[in-house]
């Protein structure tokens, strides 16, 4: 069963990134930024290497997408005072910044759990599934699961409803360590979704002048490349690398991609029968 829905989660990010390749990479020049973000963290297997990734794409972006158009919407009226806005971004700065230099002082679990969690909230760009490598990283990465618990999680998040952030609830309890259970889950829902309402707060009235700036639309245009390349490479390692083991394998995760990109089959459907596959090739097997 935990098989199946490693599987799942290999169709899942594989239509997400056919999504994103289409809407967020464009031209040429955004695929390339891309294929060159999947190729650093690919050849680097450092978890810095996707923060790099994305440093690196708003670098080409400013550089090389100059030519993307300005949006032709109207003008975004928003009541948020800019006062309101500077302190929002402070306390997410300062959020950001404050459990690093804690740490660095004193080494405290509950500390590193609430960092980890907050800074994928923070680096998010491009699609809710992009936060995939960024909580691998701060959780697989650490020791605190193992990557089949997580993988098997995310494979059965695609059947519930509600934002993809909702799976740090999963991975805030299952840990062995103190804080898991319902503290733990508690603790990583607020602190990925906090720094997103904290950003919104901050950025709305900056944001018709931010959209406008040709320099700020370059850098976002390669960042969201760069995010395509980041998810691309998640789909290789670790997701693919782990799930696929066996030709079966592979055909499950391309019937469950084709159920969901081309029959629009409900995720739930195609998690549970995922799973009872697996359990009965199982048994027969």
């Amino acid at each position: 069963m935990v098989n199946g829905l490693q599987l799942v989660a290999l169709a899942v990010i594989a239509q997400a990134v056919w999504g994103m390749l289409r809407t967020l990479t464009p031209d040429r020049t955004r695929a390339t930024i891309a294929v060159v973000a999947s190729a650093v963290i690919l050849l680097s297997g450092h978890p810095a290497s996707q923060l790099a990734a994305i440093v690196l794409g708003a670098v080409l972006g400013l550089i090389f997408c100059r030519g993307i158009a300005a949006p032709g919407s109207r003008p975004l009226r928003i009541p948020v005072a800019r006062p309101v806005a500077l302190a929002a971004l402070a306390i997410f700065l300062a959020l950001l910044v404050a459990p690093a230099v804690l740490l660095a002082f004193r080494s405290s679990h509950a500390v590193a759990f609430f960092q980890a969690f907050y800074r994928s909230g923070a680096l998010v760009f491009g699609g809710g599934h992009v936060v995939l490598p960024l909580l691998q990283s701060a959780t697989v990465s650490t020791g605190w699961i193992d990557n089949t618990t997580f993988l098997a999680g995310y494979g059965a998040a695609q059947a519930l409803p509600g934002p993809l952030f909702s799976f740090a609830a999963y991975l805030g309890a299952v840990p062995g360590a103190q804080p898991n259970g319902v503290l733990g889950a508690a603790i990583a829902l607020i602190a990925i979704f906090l720094p997103g309402l904290l950003l919104v707060v901050g950025v709305l009235p900056f944001w018709d002048q931010l959209r406008s700036n040709q320099a700020s639309r370059a850098l976002f245009a390669g960042v969201n490349a760069s995010v395509v390349g980041v998810l691309l490479a998640a789909l290789v390692q670790p997701v693919w690398t782990s799930a696929v083991l066996r030709p079966a394998d592979f055909a499950l995760a391309l019937a469950a991609f084709l159920a969901l990109a081309v029959w629009k089959t409900p995720p739930w459907i195609v998690v549970m029968t995922a799973a009872l596959l697996e359990v009965l090739s199982s048994f027969l097997g």
